[in-house]
This record gives structure tokens, C-alpha cells and sequence, in this order.
């Protein structure tokens, strides 16, 4: 692993370079949504100017466009750990996440039960409470401890029994930023026979994800989440894919995948745009990770995550640090620097006697963009007691700076 250069990381990224009455715009919105590399925007223009046209064609721009299907589902696989034929485009992950419980939901029945959490965004939540109402299956959740923003692992052998058809949890907290033991969730849904999904749209910006490790049966990723394009791209695995019969399709789209799980002609622009999102990470991997320029592109991804982990660890101790000496200012998460490893630099807060959106207001009238409210995490808003409230909310991703850290943290000091 190399020094780590901010300068040659924000170069990257063409939104950093904006200023706005002559103030620089600080983005500590990472979690609502990444700023967009040039890799991705580059990809994006090619699609939409150089071949834009359907797939299936026999001339050249049609033909551009089967190409770089093909290219983009085998690099998806690799940030996958899986294959081309386990990987699914989509609108976003919350309609992907609906197109599938049609599918999952077909065989439940009364006495079933499914087991959701407490900490999930409601995308992976609110899909399957609606699915399990029609069919008149339980539903179950799995909590969180209020104290150390945990899963509560200890009551899966309650949870989950013989009639338990599908777990569904996340890899990361939108909300509280604690990284998850999804491989101990997954295993014990895979004892009984269950489905399992996991919502990987926190994580997929901050790790390496490996769906064959996790050993789930979907993986849902958002990549506007992850330096790219709004779009949703999933990893089904191979054989739960072949089981969901007949698919949601209509009838002409072949049956062969990715087209199979592919809800409607895909936007190949967004599909580009993904791809440029795997260049970035590969590139970061290269300049900061180490990696062998001619090294797979897993493994040169795998190194960028490493880089960027180092970097936005510093980071989260630095604030973490700093927010310690701010007493009017409440953190809803991990807090303590020995264990920044299990949390991604995601950071929800209340400050004492000041209103969420005020406090975001207050940041945005010095540039700074932070968000307010509790970003569709409604269970775990609930669970603290601040869903009415709301809380403010930081995110960081690996273009942020120590500089800006601790710009955000003088203004959380001048709401003393």
C-alpha cells in the first residue's frame, strides 16, 4: 500500500472542484448519495453519444451496446465475487427489492414466518411486511441493543425455526453506521432452509463485498451510493435464480439471464456508468492500494477498498475524537475509536436544544451538506425514540479530507 494523496483522489471527482460564492462546497452527504467520479460521467457521455441504441441489433451501435452489456456484467461479477449470470440490473435497489418478493413470496403460507430487523432501511423491510400481509405469513424482527447499535444475535435460535421462509437483514446501518455479522444471520436462515437477502447499499462504498462469502441468495446494491449513476444492480444467486419460476417478465425478453430478472429494457447509460465505478476503484487500487497494473480487476478493487478503509478510519477517529469534547452533541452509534473497524463512517447525531433541520440549515449556510430526518430507517429511528424528531446525519466517503473534518466539527462547536 502507497501514501495516500487527497489532491490525486479529488482530482477524480469533478463536483469537489465547485465553489459557490467563492466558498467551496463541503459534501458530507455520502450516505443520500456519493458524488459521481469522472470515470463514471466519461462512461456515461460514450453510451449516450458513441452507441446509443437498443441491444439485439446487427449494426454497429446495437452491437456496441450487446458488447458492453457483456463487459459490464462480467466486471459486476468481479465486485461481486460471482459470476456474469448472477448479477441483475435495475431502477434502484427498492424496486428491485419488490420485483423479487412478488417472485419469493409465491410458496409462503399461513403459519410461515419471515424474519426483517430493526436497523434495515425500509426498502428492505417494507417490501416484505406487504409481501408476507398478503399471504398471511408472521413477521418477526430482529433487534438491535440501544447501547452497542448491535444486532441482538443471541435471540436468532428464537427467531428462526423450520417455518421461517426468509431473513432479510443489512450489511450496514444507513443510520448508525455499524457493519454487521451478515454471514452469522445468513447461516442461520440457510440451517432452516430459509431466503436470505442482504441490503449491501451502505457497505458496497467502503468495502470489498464477497457474495459467495456472505452465502446469500440476493445481495442489493445501489451505485449512486458508490461514486456512480442511480441505478440498483444485484447479485442473485445462480441456483435460487433458476427457482424463481415462472419469472416476472414479459414474454418476448429470453429467458436466459441476465435478461430473465431484468425487469424491462435496462438504461445501458446506467449500466456504463456502473462499470466506470469499478474503474475508479480498481484506478484507487492502483495508486493507493499497491496493486499490480495488470492485476484482475477484483483484486485491484480489493486494494482500492483497502486504501480508502485506511483513509476513512483516520478520518472517523478524527471526528469521533472531536465530537467526544462536544458534550451538547448525542451520537446514535459506535463511538468508541477501538472499535471504528466495525462501523462505516456514517454518523447520526442529535445536538441538544437545536431541531435536526436547523442544524442541517445551519451547515448549509456555510456550504456544508449534511442531511436531516431519518432517511427511510424508520424502525431504528423508532427503536432510539427519535422518529418524530429526526437526528443529523454526516457521511463520509474517501474523498473527503481530515481538513473538512474538522471543518464540519468547528460548526457542530458554534451550536454550543
Amino acid at each position: 500500500m502507497t501514501a495516500w494523496h487527497d489532491d490525486t483522489v479529488r482530482a477524480a471527482f469533478p463536483a469537489l472542484a465547485l465553489v459557490d460564492e467563492g466558498v467551496a462546497r463541503l459534501y458530507a452527504d455520502a450516505p443520500g448519495g456519493t458524488q459521481v467520479c469522472g470515470r463514471t460521467i466519461e462512461r456515461m457521455r460514450e453510451a449516450m453519444v458513441d452507441h446509443c441504441a437498443n441491444e439485439g441489433g446487427v449494426f454497429r451501435t446495437s452491437r456496441a451496446t450487446d458488447d458492453w452489456m457483456t463487459r459490464v456484467h462480467a466486471a459486476a461479477a468481479e465486485f461481486f465475487n460471482a459470476d456474469a449470470d448472477e448479477v441483475v440490473f435495475g431502477l434502484n435497489t427498492t424496486s428491485l427489492v419488490f420485483h423479487f418478493s412478488r417472485m419469493m413470496a409465491r410458496t409462503w403460507q399461513p403459519g410461515d414466518n419471515i424474519l426483517v430487523t430493526r436497523m434495515d432501511h425500509d426498502s428492505n423491510i417494507g417490501p416484505w411486511m406487504l409481501a408476507a400481509a398478503e399471504r398471511g405469513v408472521d413477521v418477526r424482527f430482529l433487534d438491535f441493543d440501544p447501547l452497542t447499535f448491535r444486532y441482538r444475535y443471541d435471540t436468532l435460535g428464537t427467531l428462526v425455526d423450520a417455518r421461517t421462509r426468509l431473513i432479510a437483514c443489512n450489511h450496514a446501518s444507513n443510520f448508525l453506521g455499524t457493519i454487521n455479522d451478515v454471514q452469522a444471520i445468513v447461516s442461520a436462515g440457510r440451517a432452516v432452509g430459509a431466503m436470505t437477502v442482504v441490503d449491501a447499499v451502505q457497505s458496497a462504498a467502503h468495502m470489498a463485498l464477497d457474495a459467495r462469502a456472505i452465502g446469500c441468495d440476493i445481495l442489493s446494491t445501489s451505485p449512486y451510493k458508490y461514486f456512480g449513476p442511480h441505478a440498483g444492480v444485484m447479485y442473485v444467486r445462480r441456483d435460487f435464480a433458476d427457482a424463481l419460476v415462472p419469472p416476472l417478465k414479459v414474454r418476448p425478453s429470453p429467458m436466459t439471464m441476465p435478461h430473465r430478472h431484468a425487469p424491462g429494457t435496462p438504461s445501458f447509460e446506467a449500466q456504463l456508468g456502473t462499470y466506470g465505478c469499478f474503474e475508479h476503484v480498481a484506478w484507487l487500487g492502483e495508486q493507493m492500494g499497491g496493486a499490480a497494473v495488470g492485476s484482475s480487476l477484483r483484486d485491484r478493487m480489493v486494494a482500492g477498498f483497502a486504501a480508502a478503509t485506511v483513509h476513512e478510519t483516520a478520518l472517523s477517529c478524527r471526528f469521533l475524537a472531536g465530537v467526544a469534547a462536544l458534550p451538547h452533541v448525542t451520537v446514535h452509534g459506535i463511538t468508541d475509536p477501538a472499535q471504528v473497524h466495525d462501523r462505516v463512517p456514517t454518523f447520526s447525531f442529535s445536538v441538544r436544544n437545536v431541531a435536526p433541520q436547523a442544524v442541517a440549515e445551519r451547515f448549509a449556510a456555510r456550504n456544508q451538506y449534511v442531511w436531516a430526518g431519518s432517511f427511510y430507517a424508520m424502525e431504528a429511528a423508532m427503536r432510539l425514540g427519535v422518529w418524530d424528531s429526526g437526528v443529523v446525519r454526516f457521511g463520509l466517503a474517501h474523498y473527503n479530507t481530515a481538513a473538512e473534518v474538522d471543518a464540519l466539527l468547528e460548526t457542530l462547536d458554534g451550536l454550543r
